[in-house]
């Protein structure tokens, strides 16, 4: 078994929320295993599914582009929020999600793409910048949804500038419909992905790794009540139909009417698209998710450069 150290002990505690010696328990409970301790505290009853594990901390912009039936969304990062407010970078990520739309989304597609204002891929413009601006930058991120006949609808939530924000949503519809019924439908579920962050279209789609983790969860809490296997059985498949309804798009309550799910809002805008409508893909970015940036004590640095 590894050592359970105090910085582990920190970061699962800032992970979950948890108080010391639980944090301290659980992690000799599981071998010193982050994600298993995380499942092994929540089994218990000591932290929440929802708690987000530690804060993003990367800086730069989200930015998205559209042309026809095809729209990208990309994230560039850089090291401080006062650069993402810099014109000549915000111009950069616009400039750089135009370029994606003409490429098939992935990152080194976009990275080798030529950029029109410099004639150089969009890799050495982005070093050429770093080199103006004076801080590193990269592109992180890169998706395209498409369609043949529809629309990719976009959103960017709270927009520094045209198309630029933190958080940027795609959402691909299929239809024979009117297209700008489609696109005014398309945008409010765009919007409430932006709002829930679902985790699939679809109950079925949801990742098998995810769903196997939730139901061991739910095992592991339904085994403390004492109850029968059977019973047990039961509550946790009840337990994961409630789980699948809660973070699959089209079972989802609508945000912008409750009274609905999204499924049976997108059939009511049917009647104004004049055509079935199919949510065909899906695509959501948050600024910086999944990177920390590293915490440093800058009373302690000050101090260490006094002394020489």
């Amino acid at each position: 078994m590894s050592e359970i150290t105090a910085a582990m002990v920190k970061e699962l505690r800032e992970k979950t929320g948890a108080g010391m010696m639980d944090c301290k328990k659980a992690l000799a409970e599981t071998g010193g295993d982050m994600e298993a301790a995380i499942d092994w505290l929540r089994a218990k009853g000591i932290a929440k599914a929802d708690k987000k594990s530690g804060r993003t901390a990367a800086e730069g912009l989200i930015g998205v582009s559209s042309q026809g039936t095809k729209a990208v969304v990309v994230e560039v990062n850089s090291e401080t929020d006062f650069v993402a407010r810099n014109d000549a970078f915000q111009e950069l990520v616009r400039g750089i999600a135009k370029v994606a739309v003409s490429t098939d989304g992935t990152v080194d597609a976009v990275a080798a793409a030529t950029y029109p204002a410099s004639g150089k891929s969009v890799s050495d413009t982005i070093k050429d910048a770093i080199a103006t601006i004076g801080e590193n930058m990269n592109l992180r991120r890169s998706v395209a949804l498409s369609v043949e006949d529809g629309v990719v609808a976009t959103y960017i939530h709270n927009a520094v500038s045209d198309g630029l924000g933190k958080l940027g949503v795609l959402v691909a519809l299929k239809s024979t419909g009117d297209k700008e019924a489609l696109n005014a439908i398309g945008r409010q579920v765009a919007m409430h992905i932006a709002a829930t962050a679902p985790l699939a279209i679809r109950p079925e789609e949801v990742d098998a790794a995810v769903a196997e983790r939730e139901r061991n969860v739910f095992i592991e809490q339904s085994r403390a009540s004492g109850k029968p296997d059977n019973i047990i059985e039961k509550m946790v498949e009840g337990r994961m139909r409630k789980f699948f309804e809660e973070v699959a798009l089209l079972s989802q309550a609508f945000v912008i009417n409750p009274d609905l799910t999204v499924a049976a809002a997108i059939k009511e805008a049917e009647k104004a698209v004049g055509a079935p409508i199919e949510v065909a893909g899906m695509a959501r970015l948050l600024l910086g998710e999944g990177v920390e940036k590293e915490e440093t004590d800058f009373a302690a640095e000050v101090a260490a450069a006094a002394k020489g």
